[in-house]
């Protein structure tokens, strides 16, 4: 599957509550586990999946920045908590809360990352779909140049913890 080859459906693919969608990825994002929530909710296989980059799901939607945030977290050897819009194979669409976290050795080398995923209620999910908008927005007026939008979006995110007077982490568990 190639993100530009699906459209999006605007239709949700959907799961529990009571449900975890679990990966693993090598440091290159490359995902070498997935659990069968995950592939139900993506509507792919598990051999569609492993060996694929993460980002197989990203749904277009999704702001760039809040990626680099998410990567930048990580490789600092740190967990983080964000909310993200993927893409099912058929263009379907599914929120989840991910918590991501480097994975560590026996002598503290991160050797890969695993995150875990929950369903968002309805309010969460509509109050950062507002934020995720205007990041959006700022990267999409870049047109082609994809590193000043990103750069740009994140200059945005940035600007709105800082009036908000908060930390991304503060921010996220506020939603």
């Amino acid at each position: 599957m190639t993100k530009c080859a699906v459209t999006p459906t605007g239709k949700e693919s959907p799961f529990g509550e009571e449900e975890i969608i679990v990966s693993k990825t090598d440091l290159k994002g490359r995902l070498v586990y997935v659990n069968p929530v995950f592939c139900r909710v993506a509507k792919m296989k598990i051999d569609e999946l492993l060996g694929q980059p993460h980002s197989i799901i990203r749904h277009p939607d999704m702001p760039r920045c809040v990626f680099k945030l998410l990567w930048d977290t990580i490789q600092a050897k740190t967990e983080v908590f964000a909310y993200v819009i993927n893409l099912a194979k058929n263009g379907d669409h599914y929120w989840v809360f991910a918590h991501v976290t480097p994975s560590f050795d026996a002598v503290g080398n991160v050797v890969g990352y695993h995150s875990n995923r929950r369903k968002p209620d309805a309010g969460q999910v509509s109050k950062i779909r507002s934020i995720y908008d205007q990041l959006l927005a700022e990267e999409r007026r870049f047109g082609d140049d994809r590193k000043a939008g990103m750069e740009a979006s994140h200059k945005k995110l940035v600007g709105m913890l800082q009036e908000k007077r908060m930390n991304y982490d503060e921010f996220i568990f506020a939603v």
